[in-house]
């Protein structure tokens, strides 16, 4: 079996932490190194996650690197009223087991993606701070990057009445890597919010007898609690995981080659991902933008993935 080198980087945050658990599952992903972002929570909470999630599911090889704590420009801003104070919120999990690695998040995605002898695929489920500035810091990493694929954006908002909250957080930094040149995916709302953790789902996961998805069911409960009180959303859309499960299993996915721009300066718009899905710009295709799921294919996938463990 062939096997996809991977980086992820992340704010741990829910989705990113369920999309960690599937990634951890699937002897088709090598995950050279989780590299951390403020965003869900502020750098040191969702560092200090991702620690607590590489020790859930037993991978302590896993390198975990903390990258930027701030936006490149803009003030930063977090996210509890959707993932808790903690950035985590919900079950209970044990302090981790070591410390993260001193390097910073940009400087690990350079060094990895130059020392490895394959393509390696970034998976950003977060603010883009720590990829726009390996892009910025070692533009030549480009040749081996095999794609990006990301959460963010869409063709409506979660934060602003336009915007996502992972482009809204930097948008100068997302600017900086739609600009870039490279094959990117986007896994933006309007296919993330088909990946609905509904009550029937929680409930599969609830059935499933061991302990990382006895975890995965608190983590969804506690998502869809926030979610039903902020949105009145029947479930918790678990946006992050579908970076992990494009790179698993393509086939789930239905996307589109569009031009993405986005919006750095609008008094009301920042944030703002421009879909260009009609081509009414001209602009030339920068990225494959995901449109439908199969949201059964998807849902057996992570079940599948859960009882591994």
């Amino acid at each position: 079996m062939t096997t996809r080198k991977i980086i992820m980087d992340c704010d741990p945050g829910h989705d990113d932490a369920i999309a960690i658990i599937l990634a951890a599952a699937r002897p088709e992903l090598e995950i050279l190194a989780i590299t951390t972002v403020s965003g869900n929570a502020e750098i040191e909470k969702t560092t200090m996650n991702a620690l607590k999630v590489c020790d859930l599911v037993s991978r302590p090889d896993v390198m975990v690197s903390k990258g930027a704590s701030e936006p490149l420009i803009r003030i930063r801003e977090t996210a509890p009223g959707i993932h808790g104070d903690s950035g985590l919120d919900g079950p209970e999990l044990p302090e981790p087991s070591r410390s993260w690695s001193e390097e910073h998040g940009a400087d690990t995605i350079i060094r990895l993606v130059k020392e490895s002898k394959e393509p390696v695929t970034l998976l950003p489920t977060g603010p883009l701070t720590n990829i726009a500035l390996a892009l910025t810091k070692a533009p030549e990493i480009k040749d081996n990057i095999e794609e990006i694929v990301l959460m963010g954006g869409g063709t409506f908002g979660n934060w602003t009445p336009t915007a996502e909250f992972n482009i809204w957080a930097d948008p100068e930094a997302a600017k900086k890597v739609f600009d870039s040149g490279m094959p990117i995916v986007v896994m933006g709302l309007d296919i993330t919010h088909q990946a609905l953790a509904t009550k029937e789902v929680i409930d599969q996961v609830n059935k499933i007898d061991n302990h990382v998805a006895k975890i995965v069911g608190e983590l969804l409960v506690f998502f869809a609690s926030t979610y039903k009180e902020m949105f009145d959303f029947d479930g918790a859309p678990v946006h992050d995981v579908l970076t992990v499960a494009y790179c698993v299993a393509p086939e789930l996915f239905k996307t589109k080659d569009v031009n993405v721009t986005v919006e750095t300066k609008g008094e009301f718009t920042a944030g703002t991902t421009l879909i260009d899905l009609h081509g009414v710009t001209g602009r030339p295709v920068n990225a494959k933008f995901g449109l439908e799921l199969d949201v059964e294919g998807f849902w057996k996938l992570m079940i599948e993935a859960l009882k591994k463990y």
